[in-house]
């Protein structure tokens, strides 16, 4: 986690978007507009009106003359709605921009609501291009750095329509890239260490009902022997070397991509040639959390 897609299978959530952003205005209220802060905020208020909605009035007797106030216009929610996704769509422009050009990769960043994923006191930077804090010293990362490493681990390799199997995410945080990655591979499984960060990366994952994603309370630097080989494996922190068993579990030809360094850390893509025989090359630098053992 760290600083600086059309779907080839046409996979979607089962959940529209509408169901976790829409939120019925009042009358007379003013149209959103469509800027970062009010989008974000908009749709983070939205959530929580779902996680927590409010009692209904209590029956009572009606004064001479009462109607029940008017539904909020449905355009309302529609503008809301829209509002997000349009900045979504930018945040995605801005990426591609930056020389992202996995089309999947690109269309599963527009797919999956950024803005969920974060704190509500941080809503106004959703869809910014920056890593953001998500408690206990991690950050979920910025979308380039997402789609650039999903990219490198697809590499063209998967251009022709069909999709990694398998994937191995090292390093859960609050779920974004797992949702991502999800849009782009059959199956995917995801580990944090981080006890609070899991049960974090199932609430926030729950809305959007991801059925081929599996996440796992553990050390990642062990990965998982049971369900390998994988056809990707990607670490979301950085460590002096890529724990060994981590290369093991790559199936032939797969590749695993992980930030590498201490102070100074640079984007490595490892490709593995043979039973024993693997290959690395140098992406570009990063700046990443550190790797570590064990489980808190």
């Amino acid at each position: 986690m760290t600083d600086r897609a059309d779907n080839p299978e046409g996979k979607r959530f089962p959940l529209p978007l509408s169901s976790v952003t829409g939120g019925a205005r009042k009358p007379g209220a003013p149209a959103p507009v469509a800027t970062p802060q009010t989008a974000t905020q908009n749709a983070a208020r939205a959530v929580g009106a779902h996680a927590q909605p409010p009692k209904p009035p209590q029956p009572g007797p009606k004064p001479p003359g009462y109607a029940p106030p008017a539904q909020a216009a449905p355009t309302a929610q529609r503008s809301e709605l829209m509002a997000t996704e349009a900045i979504r769509r930018a945040m995605v422009a801005r990426v591609a921009g930056q020389g992202v050009k996995d089309a999947a990769v690109l269309a599963a960043l527009e797919a999956v609501p950024r803005h969920l994923f974060i704190e509500p006191a941080l809503s106004s930077q959703a869809y910014i291009d920056a890593s953001l804090p998500i408690g206990h010293n991690q950050t979920i990362s910025q979308p380039y750095i997402v789609a650039r490493m999903i990219e490198a681990m697809r590499d063209g390799k998967f251009s022709n329509g069909t999709v990694p199997s398998r994937v191995l995410e090292i390093g859960t945080g609050c779920g974004y890239q797992a949702a991502v990655l999800a849009r782009v591979a059959k199956e995917v499984y995801s580990i944090e260490r981080i006890k609070p960060l899991h049960e974090l990366a199932k609430a926030n994952l729950r809305p959007l009902r991801i059925s081929n994603l599996r996440l796992h309370y553990g050390d990642g630097m062990l990965g998982l022997a049971q369900v390998a080989p994988f056809d990707g494996i990607i670490l979301a922190a950085a460590g002096l070397e890529v724990p060994r068993a981590l290369l093991e579990q790559l199936a032939i030809g797969a590749r695993l991509v992980a930030p590498v360094g201490g102070q100074v850390q640079h984007l490595q893509r490892i490709t593995r040639t043979g039973k024993s025989e693997w290959t690395s090359e140098t992406l570009e630098a990063c700046h990443f959390v550190p790797l570590r053992p064990g489980t808190v």
